[in-house]
């Protein structure tokens, strides 16, 4: 069976002894920056870290995924972060990013799975809704009675779905730069984008004659046009609606959750380890039937749930004490196993699976 401790320590020892190490020692803590979703994680990991080893609390910051990303690849050193969390995989454009600067040798370790919440007060009514009302609630532009893309019309839930409730759409979410909302547009948000046949159709087609053809239909302006459908259907699909439906709440699911009981018509979204921490206070809405549970997210039957991951500079090994002991602590049995310390926190657990060292060119 595959040891992800014994993996992810050996490919750190291997950057030790190869001499991929940056000889500034200026700093003597590890900064860890990225994905408010995974913060909870590496705040408790950190904190048993500082109390069990000779080594300083590592710094943790919640910066979103994104911003992470960002932190993390402008360069080797130690003014640089040494890990960041991601609430989603880094993206090509990111791995680039990083190679221009310097940084060309990354362990990746995927830590976990997580489901997207759409959270509400629990005294509420509980919302059932699918991912095709999502769309049509939060989508800046929406299919018409004709088709055609219009400006959102709709203020309340009922203008939705008639079988929901008359209340007003107040969703708060995170900010452009969190993986959370990466992962919410691109599952909730594109899954009932899918439901209309055009933009389905838009999503799948590499014909230029059919994508302008759909285009037309769609009534989206061939200024638009870039020759790929995907990219198309994508900006329509992720467009979030600026008019005061959907309200950023930036990188803190505290707000969220106060924001929640100052108005309990509204919606939050954020991960379920949030939710399982506020149970007592706070539920998620059933998306296409299914309730965000721990066993559904596990099971993959919650429909908008992804991986979770951490991003380990190699170069930093050995120049900044105690990274490879704070790796072998999160991989640890205690901390990762099905009976560790990070389920207590609402981490969901996945079948044991290789990790990446990432080989950046440039």
């Amino acid at each position: 069976m595959f040891n992800r401790k014994t993996w992810v320590l050996a490919a750190l020892s291997a950057a030790v002894a190869t001499g991929n190490v940056h000889t500034a020692t200026a700093r003597d803590y590890i900064s860890i920056v990225g994905s408010s979703t995974v913060y909870p994680f590496a705040t408790v990991v950190a904190e048993q870290f500082g109390k069990t080893t000779k080594f300083k609390t590592p710094k943790v910051e919640s910066t979103g995924s994104g911003g992470g990303l960002k932190l993390f690849c402008a360069g080797v050193g130690v003014e640089h972060p040494d890990v960041t969390n991601a609430s989603r995989r880094i993206k090509k454009s990111e791995q680039k990013s990083c190679a221009k600067n310097g940084v060309k040798r990354i362990i990746e370790v995927k830590i976990g799975h997580d489901g997207i919440v759409l959270g509400q007060w629990k005294a509420t009514q509980q919302l059932n809704l699918t991912r095709k009302d999502s769309f049509l609630a939060l989508a800046k532009q929406v299919p018409g009675k004709d088709g055609k893309l219009v400006e959102n019309p709709d203020k309340t839930w009922k203008d939705v779905n008639p079988a929901l409730p008359a209340t007003r759409i107040e969703v708060l979410g995170p900010p452009p730069t969190s993986g959370t909302r990466d992962a919410f547009v691109a599952m909730a948000m594109e899954g009932g984008a899918i439901t209309f046949a055009d933009l389905k159709e838009l999503r799948a087609s590499r014909d230029e004659s059919e994508i302008k053809a759909l285009m037309a239909r769609l009534g989206i302006s061939e200024s638009a046009f870039n020759k790929k459908g995907k990219k198309v259907f994508q900006a329509v699909a992720h467009g979030i609606r600026e008019d005061g439906a959907f309200i950023e709440a930036g990188e803190n699911d505290n707000l969220i959750v106060r924001k929640l009981e100052a108005n309990p018509n509204s919606v939050g979204i954020f991960g379920f380890s949030f939710l399982d921490q506020n149970a007592d206070r706070i539920r998620g809405a059933l998306v296409d039937g299914e309730a965000p549970t721990f066993d559904a997210i596990a099971n993959g039957v919650y429909p908008v749930s992804r991986p979770l991951y951490f991003y380990v500079k190699k170069s930093h090994v050995g120049a900044v004490p105690g990274i490879q002991e704070y790796l072998a602590e999160f991989t640890s049995e205690k901390a990762y196993g099905e009976e560790g310390y990070l389920a207590e926190k609402g981490r969901i657990p996945m079948p044991t699976a290789p990790n990446s060292v990432l080989q950046l060119k440039g």
